[in-house]
Parts: C-alpha cells; structure tokens; sequence
C-alpha cells in the first residue's frame, strides 16, 4: 500500500511506532457456506485505555470490488473467533461480554447476540459441528477433578489461602509467561438444542494427560470434527516427567459423546503430529515432523485413510515444512501455507498424489479460509498491513478490505528489494533491504541491520507487529536484513544447519549479507551502522559484541541470551536448547560453551541497549541484567530499559511505543551526531 491515488507525495507522513500501534488489525477471516460473506475479527486500538478491542465483522463477497463491510458484534469486551452455523443462518463467537468467555450466537437475520453456554469457567476455543447440533469446548481444569464445579471450588478455597507458595514435582514449572497453576486445558463437548441452548458439558480428552489445545499457543487448529460429526481428532503431548524436553505430540480420536477413552492414532511416531483436517470421503490429514525433539523439523503432510488406516506421507518429496493446513470448500483437496524463498505461500495440495498448485505465491498468506469460489486469505506484505484477500484463478489476488485506508491516506511505505548473495559455504542466501522514507538519489543514509529471532523463522515479505522494517525506515535508516542459515523456505538442510552452530555459519551469513548490500545499494551508509535484534537475534546482538567487534556504532539487543549455561538451567521448552546443542548442558557443555557470549565480554566495546521483560521464561530476564552488568562494569556506553508486565514480547500499545522510542533515540544517538 502507498500513497491514496491522487494524493501529494511531498506531504507524505513518515510512518511511526504509533501508527504501528493504532492501525486496525484484521484476522481469522470465515467464509460462510454460500460463499456469499466472509466474517473476520478486527481489532481495535484504544491507546487511553492502553489495550484492543476485538468485534466481529461481516463483508459482503460481490467479487467486482471492495465488499460492503458491517460491524456484526460491538461491546466492550471483546468478540472473537467466528463460525459460522452450517445452514448460514448466523455466527458462533467467543465474548466475555457476560463477565467470563463464553460462546454466543448472533443471527444474520438481525436482533441481539444470544449466550449459548454458559459455563462457571472460561471457554478457550471452540469448533462447531458440521451438523451444527455439537460444539467442542476448551477449559481449564484440574485432572483429578470429575466436574466443573470441583474445579471452581477448589480454585475458590486457593484464593482464600494466606500462604503463597508454588510447589512443583516435576517441570514445567512455568511456560512462556505463566506458572503452572495444576489445570489443564481440556476439551468438552456439548450438544446444541433448537433453541441454540448448549447442555452440561462432557469431558472428551480428560483421559490423555496433557493440554488440549496445547499451550500456550494452541488453538481450535488442534481438533477437528468428523465429516459427520460423531467423532474428534484432537492432538496432544502427554505432561508427564518429560514434557519439557518432549515434541511427542500424538493424534487421539474419540466419540463426540465421550462413549469410549482416546485411541492413539500416531504411537509410531515418536515426533510431532498436529493440525487434524478430514477430508469430506473422512480420510484424515495432518502435519508430521519425523525427528523427536526437534521443533523446527519439517511438517510433512500426512493421509491416513478411512477405509483401511493405511497412513502415506503426502508432501514427502516437497521440501518445504507446512505451517498451517485446512480443507478446501468442497474438502476433496487440501490448502497449505509455506514458507517459501522469502514469502509465506499459499498452496493447492491433491490428496491423491500429493501434487502442489501455487495459489499465492508473493507476500504473506496469514490467516486462509476455504470458499466455493476460491478461498479468501488475510494477506500482508512489508509494505502493506494485512487485509483480506480474495484468491481468484490464476492465484490473483482481489482486495475485500481496505481496514486501514483512512489511517493510511498521508502515509507512504518505504521501497523495498530482495537480493541474494554467496554466503556461508558459497551458498545461496537471500536479504531484504528498504529504502528510508523519502528517499533522494545520491544521498547515504545510516542503516538499521535487523537480525531475525527464531532462530528458525524467516524475516521476509511479510508485516510484523513487532519487528516492523518500515518503523525504521520512517525514522529515515535504510534498513537491512539477512534470512541466514537456519531460515525456513530454502529447503531442510538450510534450515537444519544453524543446530549446534549458532555463532557459525549465520555470522558469516551476516557479515557477507551486509557487504553485498553495501555493495548493491550505494545509498547505503556503512560507516553509520546500527545491528538489533531479538530472542536469538538478541544472542546475536551479544556474539556480535565479541566477534565482529567494532562494525558497528551500536548495538539493541531485546532478550537475548548472554550465558548459555544458566540459559539451559532456567528457560522452560528444554527440547529446543537440548536439540540446538545437541543435549542437555551436563552432557554437552562443549557445545553449549562454543558459542557462548558470556565468554567474550573482554572483547565488547560497542555501545548497546538492552530490553527485557520480566515476564519473559523464554529467555529469562537474568539474562538481560547479566549483559547490562557486563557492559557497566567494563565502562561500555549501555542503557538497561526494563518492562515488568511484559513477556517475552513488548505487547502492550504504550510499552511497544516507549520501546520503540528507546530503540530510535538509541540509533539516533549514535548514527545521526
């Protein structure tokens, strides 16, 4: 997106951290039955109030131009995740408008929302039968509890306890930003009468030990309804003793009524199986990965079939990983999202030969909901937020939304160029680079070098609520950035190659990546170079300081690792650093120790500005007060910028813009004296 048609560029606005944080963010898009409308959650931000708010809207599919949109839900609290009843006639979502999450029911036909369950604990996700007389619930619940209400009474007697300690038996102990309470997310299910009125719940996954959908990520992407509804497939990993070092994610397949106990339907394989999808004859697809502990292997799509169980491996010749995978509208065929050279694809998967047809292959495929008449996507690019999409033949895209064109009518998005270069081993590595905004031929400009967290994510043709290239590039840096070895999308072997080599070949990568910019774009200044990053981007940050001292005039470094032993000991997924190091420390400590920037400190002089959040159990905020001890200690320019009620993410609208500011007054220090 750029510039409204007509208007005058020389009052362009740059873009900011505020615009960033005011742009309405549109998302889960449902087509109905008839192909006729597509609902979609939109968020809202209230920057007073310091939060968003989530409704559910509805656009009309003319298929000619931008569709007739219409708020369908408006409340305070938010509304979110629609679906759509079988017949069309209205709309499930979650609300917490009564005072807890809870499923409504909203008729297309007008009138009020109507409260469908109402149960004494939040419901976390849900899916709608395909006759629409069932819905499958998540809650959390404690194990041992028979009911709900053993739940609500024993979480009653715990608030009223005046002694506050956690006692634990075994990990996890706390995951991502919260402590283990001893509930599970688990999944119920309840039938639907005429009246849309939902009867007492049945427990369906209790039986599995583990969290249904996982946490803390997981969502209704983790179960699916039979063809004819009378069975689910959902997936999960048992919480036993082993689950903070465990991939083993498992298929179960149980009565929709809670007849008979979970049948395991992967215990072959001893690697990660998720994202359930039938198939309309009830053949079953899913994603598997094939090596245990590895959560970046590559997700293969897998058939199993109704008739005999006989399980073939789709896309097994396909070396792409896939990330999301639904059923096209008719669910003969499937659609599966990948990255992809830099893009995050949409593809056409056969299940009959396992043959890809590329639907999208440019920009960002978000979020993707299956149509009569082609399916509609939330798709994005650096230069534009995401908006719905209608996917036509051919792969064209036709816009249906335009969330954001009046907040963005004086703004103009910086250009931007994918490049390649000879990297690590003379391979083939792929940048990014993006011209600052309001850009002059044959002026320099200073350079923002992002270095992507993940490690195994791709920074590409995509927008980002976080890490957003064109934040920098209103500030007036050109920005740079580099998908090193370890980034999906160019095959599994590029991918794989960053385990046990964190500061190895991706440095490397790096340090080529930049020269060849500066190579290509003689617009870019690199004398007046800034390197940040986060997550593994921020241990990047800290290897740089010891390794490639004094390339750069600063450094930003958001929760990055600086010890990589007491790394091991405190963050909580250890099946990623046992896998990246291959073990545990205490059996592995050289491989831990190879890269570890805690070993180089007497080589840091770089100024260097470090953010972390307390809530952060990923990488746990020691590790930024550990780098911010070294850097004062040693007398090195640093800045310590600390959030307590932030994870492992600046989410929150005014800490994600004080941050912002922190991070540019930081560059603008020392790359515009």
């Amino acid at each position: 997106m750029a510039l409204a048609l007509g208007a005058d560029r020389s009052l362009a606005a740059p873009f900011t951290a505020k615009d960033l944080n005011t742009l309405a963010r549109v998302s889960d898009p449902q087509v109905s039955p008839n192909g006729r409308h597509v609902a979609y959650t939109l968020r809202e931000t209230d920057l007073d109030a310091n939060r968003g708010r989530t409704d559910v809207w509805l656009a009309e599919l003319s298929g000619t131009a931008l569709a007739q949109t219409r708020r369908l839900t408006q409340h305070s609290a938010s509304d979110s995740s629609p679906r759509w009843a079988p017949d069309g006639s209205g709309l499930f979502f979650l609300s917490s408008r009564s005072g807890s999450s809870q499923v409504w029911h909203i008729s297309l036909a007008g009138g009020e929302a109507q409260q469908v369950t109402t149960l004494p604990l939040d419901v976390g996700s849900f899916e709608v039968s395909p006759k629409g007389d069932r819905l499958a619930v998540s809650m959390e619940v404690y194990p041992d509890c028979a009911d709900l209400k053993c739940t609500t009474d024993r979480q009653a007697a715990q608030s009223k306890k005046k002694a506050s300690a956690r006692i634990y038996d075994q990990l996890f102990v706390r995951h991502w930003d919260t402590w283990k309470d001893g509930t599970r997310s688990t999944l119920f299910t309840l039938t639907l009468g005429p009246d849309l009125k939902a009867s007492a719940p049945i427990n369906v996954s209790g039986k599995v030990p583990g969290d249904v959908p996982s946490k803390p990520f997981g969502g209704d992407e983790d179960y699916a309804f039979s063809p004819d509804g009378s069975r689910i497939v959902f997936s999960a990993r048992l919480a036993d003793r082993t689950e903070s070092w465990s991939t083993n994610f498992d298929l179960y397949d149980v009565p929709a009524d809670g007849s008979a106990e979970p049948r395991n339907l992967t215990a072959d394989n001893p690697a990660w199986d998720a994202h359930p999808v039938f198939l309309a004859n009830g053949d079953l697809a899913w994603l598997a990965m094939a090596r245990p502990g590895f959560e970046a292997d590559r997700f293969v799509v897998k058939l199993r079939s109704a008739e005999d169980g006989r399980v073939r491996a789709l896309t097994q010749d396909w070396d792409r990983s896939v990330g999301t995978l639904i059923a096209n509208h008719d669910r003969t065929t499937l659609l599966a999202v990948a990255d992809n050279i830099g893009q995050a694809a949409l593809f056409e998967v056969n299940p009959t030969n396992g043959r890809r047809t590329a639907l999208v292959d440019k920009g960002q495929v978000q979020d993707v909901s299956a149509g009569p008449k082609g399916p509609i996507v939330a798709w994005a690019a650096l230069d534009s937020p995401p908006d719905l999409h209608w996917v036509r033949q051919r792969g064209t895209l036709q816009r249906v939304t335009a969330v954001n064109a009046t907040a963005l009518a004086d703004k103009e998005f910086a250009a931007f160029e994918q490049f390649s270069f000879a990297g690590a081993n003379d391979q083939n590595v792929y940048g990014y680079v993006m011209k600052p905004q309001g850009w002059q031929p044959g002026q320099k400009y200073p350079i923002a070098f992002i270095v992507h967290g993940g490690p195994q994510v791709s920074f590409a043709n995509q927008w980002s609520w976080r890490w957003n290239a064109q934040v920098y590039a209103g500030a007036g840096y050109g920005v740079v950035f580099i998908d090193f070895h370890g980034s999906p999308g160019y095959g599994q072997a590029f991918t794989d190659s960053i385990s046990q080599d964190w500061g190895g070949k991706p440095l490397v990568d790096l340090q080529k990546g930049l020269d060849a910019a500066l190579a290509r774009y003689d617009w870019l200044d690199g004398s007046r170079a800034c390197s940040l990053g986060a997550s593994y981007g921020g241990f990047m940050q800290n290897w740089i300081a010891g390794n490639w001292s004094g390339r750069f005039k600063c450094i930003v470094n958001h929760a990055g690792i600086f010890d990589q032993r007491t790394m091991y000991y405190t963050t909580e997924e250890l099946w990623f650093t046992e896998w990246e190091n291959g073990g545990p420390y205490y059996v592995t400590p050289k491989i831990h120790e190879k890269f570890n920037p805690a070993d180089y400190v007497t080589k840091w002089k770089t100024p260097m500005l470090v953010t972390h959040g307390a809530l952060d159990y990923r990488v746990p905020y020691s590790q930024g007060l550990a780098t911010f001890t070294a850097l004062q200690r040693q007398g090195i320019e640093s800045r310590l910028v600390f959030f307590p009620d932030e994870n492992h993410w600046i989410l929150k609208p005014a800490n994600n813009i004080q941050w912002h500011d922190e991070v540019l007054g930081w560059l603008d220090r020392h790359l515009k004296k």
